[in-house]
């Protein structure tokens, strides 16, 4: 695959201070004009100043300079229009306004994570000591940011742009609503959803195990349990454990672990996911907010209040 990772997202968010002292606790450290940075890929989160909140900008790793070139053929075709500069191709999805930039850049290898040895019926392979997840007292730091949700007025337009356009490919689908994209071995990096008004429903981020997942979530609810909105569960699609976090402009983020990987294009299926299967396989049912955010009319709002 000539994409290889989610190389970085930029949000926009009228309070920036507070929303980076946010993912600050969150466990991305500042790296300096807005930057964050994960354990293992660097910089992956700008936050910026904008009048209401919104993804501004997704990038995308690519192996070299002949696949922005195709990038930028194949959306051609589509008709939109893109920018090529030295080592990036930039174009913007009419329907969100997201900016998407492929950029040559080197594949991540992560380095392995030894997993716990778990007790089960017949197979005590941990004996006279405690599970090593109750033992952590260290902060939670995600790895790797996994991939953004954004929603759109135009969802087959911004499906094509990611799809037919930039190169992501199709993972599983919600039926008549939604569409998981992959640009890495990840079962996916975008999830595109069909929504009264574009906007970016959450980002996600990667960390070691699902105690990981709970130890954060219970970290960052301990003196804020305003922040809560879904979790501990898990997904259907891409089998990944979550818990999701709101940030001070809305934004959800979600600490997530164990997802599915498709190495081999022919040995995945896509699903047409229908009902709570395309929203989870267990846990508690998600709140209306999850589907609906609180400000979704503010948001419908401001943007029909925007100069054309």
């Amino acid at each position: 695959m000539a994409l290889h990772r989610l190389t970085s997202l930029t949000i926009g968010v009228p309070d920036v201070a507070g929303t980076a002292a946010y993912y600050t606790e969150f466990g991305l450290a500042p790296d300096g004009d807005g930057w964050f940075t994960t354990q293992d890929a660097g910089r992956q989160l700008r936050v910026v100043h904008a009048p209401t909140r919104r993804l501004v900008e997704l990038r995308v790793g690519a192996d070299t300079p002949d696949d922005l070139a195709s990038a930028a053929a194949r959306l051609k075709r589509l008709g939109v229009a893109s920018t090529a500069e030295e080592g990036t191709l930039t174009a913007y999805d009419k329907a969100t306004a997201v900016r998407a930039v492929l950029e040559v850049a080197p594949r991540l290898t992560q380095a392995p994570v030894p997993a716990p040895v778990p007790n089960g019926p017949g197979r005590a392979d941990r004996t006279g000591r405690r599970a090593p997840g109750i033992l952590r007292t260290d902060r939670v730091r995600p790895r790797k940011l996994g991939h953004a949700v954004v929603g759109t007025t135009d969802f087959e337009a911004t499906t094509a742009f990611f799809r037919d356009g930039l190169g992501f490919k199709s993972s599983d689908h919600i039926k008549g609503h939604g569409a998981f994209l992959r640009c890495s071995t990840d079962h996916h990096n975008v999830l595109v959803l069909a929504a009264p008004v574009a906007f970016l429903h959450h980002s996600s981020w990667q960390v070691d195990d699902v105690d990981e997942v709970g130890r954060g979530a219970a970290a960052m609810l301990a003196d804020h349990p305003e922040r809560h909105v879904w979790g501990l569960g898990r997904h259907h699609a891409g089998s990944n454990f979550f818990w999701y976090l709101k940030d001070p402009a809305g934004n959800f983020s979600e600490y997530y672990s164990d997802m599915d990987c498709i190495v081999d294009d022919q040995l995945w299926t896509p699903e047409v996911l229908e009902g709570a299967k395309g929203l989870f396989s267990w846990g508690p049912p998600p709140p209306p907010s999850f589907l609906a955010p609180d400000d979704l009319a503010a948001l419908m709002t401001g943007a029909h209040s925007e100069p054309r």
